[in-house]
């Protein structure tokens, strides 16, 4: 379990100043001499960091590469700000990933010589995977030379940026670039789970399923659309500085480059007209959380938005075009808070200790050369070392927070971060005060992939990603004043309709976490996910849901349901929902049940359940079955096309089963049908059958119960509250 340490992680200016006695004397700072000036001051400065040697080392693949020259510059950009009281650096590096170890040392020379407080110091990497190594990754060593290289470059960087302060104002924007990212982790079909490197059967899900896979049903998380900006300027206009944030894991470029980071820069600085000025613009672009983000939508045929040059200029436009709405403020007050919080790693046990032993035992001291030699030697580095103390830091510039984070991290990670900050707008840095591998959601370590495999890139606790998204709010809060937000789940026409018909329950499945499924119907009657559902995936496409401008949610089942129990719905209910397929139909005897009402766990499965069927029935067809002992199947006579979203309301009314599909008056399914469950059935299942036979492989939303009939009339009223596209 996590620890928090609130002692060691702050240090006065006061203290390092002393320590810094005589060193660049002229670029040394103290909150006496910063309260001299009134209002915001800023500096920026880009140093070259480009190697200056040749071959190096570059990682960022399981194996390791050299590069023989450099096809264009890469560069440390130095941001500081100081209000007066509080002064603080920003910096971002042309790299994959630096260790905390390294980037401490830096820190504390560049406090040092400019006496800005060590935990107000942020430095982040572009996580280009083009650049020199400087941090051994997976199957790659460090480049020695280059590591000694780069420290006084990063430091020089910091000092010019202070010493370059004047009279300044801030302002902030976000653009919507939804468009250029993609979760890249996808969800594998049941039946194509795939190998991991330790030979176990384990990877449900993966990065990079390619396009169309007939393998994959779909994405595993959200993503983060947001582009966001902090603009500075001098206060006569002149830009300074812009610091942007976008999710997006990296473009691929040869080696040694920057990725599309430093030509994105250029071109924002092109496109605001801030290519000359002394001291120079410094465009400046962070890493988000892109864990789990590429640019590459393989729901999609093969397709690419060209070289990583012409995907800068595209980011950089909409950068540019969000850059002129801002509003600017000269006395924004600058915080910063840091905390040390110490994790768990998920250690080998004695029979995988001994695996990677076997297979290391004969390699030497050579690099590895395929993947099971590097998750052996990993094994036995987590063993050597079971925890982690990682920086957790949180800055606010005016109205705006910043979180910076030493771990590669999910957009829904982000998400949430950004929906709970006090702030109104939140920039998510990852890669920032070192190098701490994934931090997949708990819910996504189920379905195992790479993100998962523990190792340095992928090691910490499985309750690492909650504990650093508390501990990072508590941050928010602490340089705020303000207590985080709750969170907010719009209500449109649709959810309207569906609560003036008096559900007994009502889960709309957006939740944030595995801990229940809300019940918004005011009868507490929450839910329970099971594993094997993972949450926050975009909805059914309809304004009236969420209400305009918001993106609907819905849970994705893979292997596992939400349990809730409804007492007394008695032999007249209904159940509503709406419910997207990735699984075929004609790849199984049922291709899933949507939900089930009778007793868990019984071989026999008495009870209500309504899916599509498969092979065996109403293959791509809705079908109702009751139980293996009354066998009775009722078919739907429309074919459900495949991954797309729908709308349906089961109706038990005694013998009675009626089925409405998308708000058509005309009944899927009207006939009879024996009832098989005991009459005292509280139990409901929603993303498979009460017996785990044929779960649900897709998504569901909006699951609404009521202890009555609903009638034709309604079922079309809230299919089409919810202008759906057509």
């Amino acid at each position: 379990m996590a620890t928090k340490d609130y002692t060691c992680s702050r240090r006065t200016a006061m203290l390092t100043m002393m320590g810094a006695a005589g060193l660049a004397g002229s670029l040394a700072w103290s909150p006496q001499a910063g309260a001299e000036t009134k209002g915001l001051q800023a500096g920026a400065h880009a140093i070259d960091i480009t190697p200056q040697a040749f071959p190096v080392i570059v990682n960022g693949m399981f194996l390791e590469r050299t590069a023989e020259s450099a096809v264009e510059p890469i560069h440390a950009r130095c941001l500081v700000l100081d209000d007066g009281t509080t002064r603080v650096a920003i910096a971002v590096i042309d790299n994959i990933g630096m260790s905390r170890q390294f980037l401490d040392a830096i820190k504390e020379q560049a406090s040092q010589s400019t006496g800005i407080p060590v935990d107000h110091i942020l430095i982040s990497a572009t996580h280009s995977h083009s650049t020199p190594s400087v941090e051994p990754l997976l199957g790659s060593g460090r480049d020695e030379a280059y590591t000694q290289f780069l420290p006084p470059r990063i430091v020089k960087g910091i000092e010019q940026a202070a010493a370059n302060l004047e009279p300044a104002r801030v302002g902030w924007a976000v653009a919507e670039a939804g468009a250029y990212t993609s979760c890249r982790r996808w969800i594998f079909r049941s039946d194509r789970v795939r190998t991991d490197p330790f030979g176990d059967t384990t990877v449900r899900a993966n990065m990079h399923p390619g396009h169309l896979s007939p393998d994959a049903v779909g994405p595993s998380g959200p993503i983060d659309p947001d582009l966001t900006l902090l603009s500075v300027q001098a206060r006569d206009g002149r830009p300074i500085a812009v610091l942007a944030n976008f999710s997006m894991h990296y473009y691929g470029s040869p080696m040694v480059s920057p990725d599309y980071y430093g030509p994105f820069c250029a071109a924002l600085a092109r496109l605001i007209g801030a290519e000359q000025g002394a001291p120079p613009f410094v465009g400046m672009i962070s890493h988000g959380t892109s864990g789990d983000q590429y640019w590459v939508d393989y729901s999609k045929e093969k397709y690419s938005w060209g070289d990583y040059h012409e995907y800068a200029e595209i980011m950089a436009k909409l950068a540019a075009e969000a850059y002129k709405s801002i509003a600017y403020h000269d006395d924004a007050t600058v915080q910063m808070a840091e905390r040390k919080v110490t994790f768990g790693r998920r250690v080998p046990d004695e029979a995988r200790l001994a695996w990677a032993r076997d297979i290391l035992a004969p390699m030497g001291d050579r690099q590895p050369e395929n993947q099971q030699e590097v998750y052996a030697r990993e094994a036995v580095i987590l063993h050597d070392e079971p925890t982690r103390e990682l920086k957790l830091q949180a800055i606010r510039i005016g109205d705006m927070g910043i979180t910076a984070i030493p771990n590669e991290v999910y957009a829904f990670t982000g998400l949430k971060l950004k929906a709970l900050s006090p702030f109104d707008i939140t920039m998510n840095i990852e890669l920032a005060n070192g190098c701490e591998g994934y931090i997949p959601p708990p819910e996504q370590h189920v379905l195992g992939g790479y993100n998962t495999w523990p190792a340095r890139t992928a090691g910490l606790e499985v309750q690492a990603e909650p504990a650093i998204v508390d501990n990072l709010l508590d941050l928010l809060e602490e340089v705020s004043g303000r207590p985080r937000r709750a969170f907010s789940d719009p209500e449109g026409p649709y959810v309207q309709a569906v609560r003036a018909s008096m559900p007994v329950a009502y889960w709309r499945l957006s939740d944030f976490t595995a801990e229940r499924a809300l019940d918004i119907a005011g009868q507490g009657r929450n839910g329970v996910y099971e594993d094997g559902v993972v949450f926050y995936l975009p909805g059914p496409e309809g304004a009236g849901l969420r209400g305009a401008g918001h993106t609907n949610r819905a849970a994705h089942f893979a292997g596992g349901r939400m349990t809730a129990s409804v007492p007394d719905l008695g032999e007249a209910y209904s159940v509503e929902m709406w419910f997207w397929n990735g699984f075929p139909a004609d790849a199984r005897p049922v291709a899933g049940y949507l939900f089930s009402r009778g007793p868990g766990g019984v071989p026999a499965c008495p009870g209500d359940h309504l899916g599509i069927g498969g092979t065996h029935t109403a293959q791509s067809k809705l079908l109702f079955f009751n139980g293996n002992e009354r066998n009775e199947a009722l078919a739907g006579t429309a074919e459900i096309a495949f991954k797309t979203w729908n709308h349906v309301v089961f109706i038990r009314d005694g013998q009675r089963v009626v089925v409405y599909l998308n708000g058509r008056p005309t009944a899927e399914i009207a006939s009879t049908a024996e009832v098989s469950r005991p009459a005292d059935a509280a139990e409901l299942f929603i993303g498979g059958r009460s017996d785990n036979f044929a779960n649900w492989e897709g998504k569901i939303a909006e699951v609404a119960v009521y202890n009555r009939a609903l009638s034709a009339d309604e079922a079309q009223r809230h299919y089409t509250a919810a202008a759906v596209s057509a």
